[in-house]
């Protein structure tokens, strides 16, 4: 029998980064297709085939981390997590080459918009979720953090090196520990709280203030990270009452909403060149939230995490080989510092076995 449950559907259709969706709920139910059988109820029999729901153990993130009984296979989580890197590292080369000639809320328009072809699949879970007033609300307030986070995201990329934007873009889960602690009750231990500063220290180590001049893209970079931490607090929230489709789906929809009229206010006709490149930015993303599950799939997070900092090492590599871009030690030993401190909480949790509301760096991002 073929089952075909969330994190495969999400995998498929989420054209974002949704990094920025992956909640760790428990999946309970999936939905299977195979040959009629007694033990499954509800079914829609056709042919001697039936389509029903089967339960599922474990719990399982929107495009992220899944908890379940299948053996760790650490190796092909390593492996998967290198190639999501990789991708990811791709997105932020082709925004990168892009440059300024569009502005940067067009740029983010275009590239949500664009990506609202993949969602086509998902439509019917969407439209019949169960939505209420304070749903309705989450979506809403999500979308406009979520607006202004992509548009500063795509302006420091224009401004900024790539390996600027990978270190600091990794402060993001930092964000969501302080959030969830200040928001959603959760604790913050004191492991935690020191693991929080430490990364705090390695964003100053980055950008040096008093030592080298901190741009507007750099500060657009910190904004873009506490941008993405909020959005994902509200995708946990809004997590607990509908599917996971349903939240990646109403992202895509309320961030390109938002950033309509913002596009429109400085509009500039993109060339059949620049629309190519941002479709290929929602084509890399959505790859990028495919590879991330296999890894997640293959091997436990505490395993899996570690690896994101190869992600800096491809973006250096990038910036210096392609771009012309200088390699600053300052920023590596920056994005080393925050990647260890949301290594070490991310172990924390799953040595506690407690349910993790800090994300992964992968988990956060366009």
């Amino acid at each position: 029998m073929t089952l075909y449950g969330a994190p495969q559907f999400c995998a498929t259709i989420a054209p974002l980064y949704p990094p920025l969706c992956d909640i760790s709920y428990p999946v309970g139910r999936g939905l299977a297709f195979g040959r009629h059988r007694r033990e499954y109820f509800g079914g829609m029999k056709w042919g001697g085939y039936c389509l029903s729901w089967v339960d599922i153990p474990g719990r399982i993130g929107i495009l992220g981390g899944m908890d379940t009984h299948a053996s760790a296979r650490p190796g092909w989580g390593i492996f998967w997590m290198v190639i999501t890197g990789i991708l990811f590292v791709g997105v932020t080369a082709l925004v990168k080459t892009i440059g300024t000639r569009l502005p940067a809320p067009q740029a983010a328009f275009l590239r949500y918009a664009l990506g609202l072809i993949l969602l086509v699949p998902a439509l019917p879970i969407i439209v019949r979720a169960p939505y209420s007033p304070r749903l309705w609300a989450i979506f809403g307030v999500r979308g406009a953090v979520h607006t202004v986070g992509v548009a500063l995201w795509f302006y420091a990329m224009a401004r900024i090196p790539l390996a600027d934007v990978t270190a600091m873009n990794f402060l993001s889960p930092i964000y969501v520990t302080i959030g969830a602690a200040l928001f959603l009750g959760e604790r913050l231990a004191l492991r935690r709280l020191l693991a929080v500063l430490i990364a705090l220290g390695g964003a100053l180590i980055i950008l040096r203030p008093g030592l080298r001049e901190v741009g507007p893209g750099h500060l657009a970079m910190v904004l873009t990270a506490i941008c993405f931490g909020a959005s994902y607090l509200l995708a946990k929230l809004a997590s607990n009452k509908v599917s996971p489709v349903v939240v990646v789906g109403m992202l895509s929809v309320t961030a390109t909403i938002g950033l309509a009229p913002l596009a429109a206010l400085d509009w500039v006709t993109p060339t059949a060149l620049e629309l190519v490149i941002l479709f290929g930015v929602a084509a890399l993303a959505t790859a990028g939230h495919y590879t991330m599950t296999l890894a997640f799939q293959a091997a436990p997070l505490a395993v899996t995490q570690p690896m994101t900092f190869l992600q800096l090492v491809w973006a250096v590599l990038l910036g210096a080989l392609v771009f012309g871009e200088g390699v600053d030690p300052y920023v590596v030993l920056g994005g080393m510092v925050i990647v260890a401190s949301v290594s070490f909480i991310t172990w924390r949790e799953a040595m506690l076995k407690r349910r993790a509301i800090t994300p992964t760096s992968f988990e956060t991002k366009l």
